[in-house]
């Protein structure tokens, strides 16, 4: 599964992956229970994982970065639903992160779809980055 083709749905809970679109919405397929629906684009916004960016105390990064400071972290993952818990886990794992900016409501959710993509192998990193790491050896 490719981080490039996952997808947040607002108003439903989770991540999906993006299964195909149409004019009035998108088929999408839950990664947690596997169910493949209809998601109409006129109740629901969709948000490519890869668009998500984070504020941080200088430029904003893309949502990836956390991601991947967070499976690079040797702290344990803390209970998405303890608000003190993850806040105090993100200034461990991405000190960086602008704490006034960046709601606690938003940490939780990192901490849910982290574990969410831990749990169907899918490999963090941006579509982007595999171009310009292809063009690079031919440049040289």
């Amino acid at each position: 599964m490719e981080y490039s083709k996952l997808i947040s749905v607002t108003g439903l809970p989770g991540l999906f992956e993006l299964v195909g679109s149409k004019t009035d919405g998108a088929i999408v397929r839950n990664l947690e229970d596997k169910t493949t629906k209809f998601v109409s684009s006129r109740i629901h916004n969709f948000s490519h994982l890869e668009s998500i960016e984070v504020y941080t105390q200088r430029e904003n990064v893309n949502l990836v970065e956390v991601l991947q400071a967070m499976d690079a972290s040797t702290e344990a993952l803390p209970d998405e639903k303890d608000a003190k818990a993850v806040v105090a886990y993100m200034k461990k794992v991405y000190p960086d992160m602008d704490f006034e900016r960046v709601y606690a409501s938003d940490m939780k959710k990192m901490v849910k779809w982290f574990s969410i993509l831990k749990a169907n192998n899918v490999e963090l990193k941006l579509t982007e980055q595999e171009a310009e790491e292809e063009e690079t050896p031919e440049e040289a």
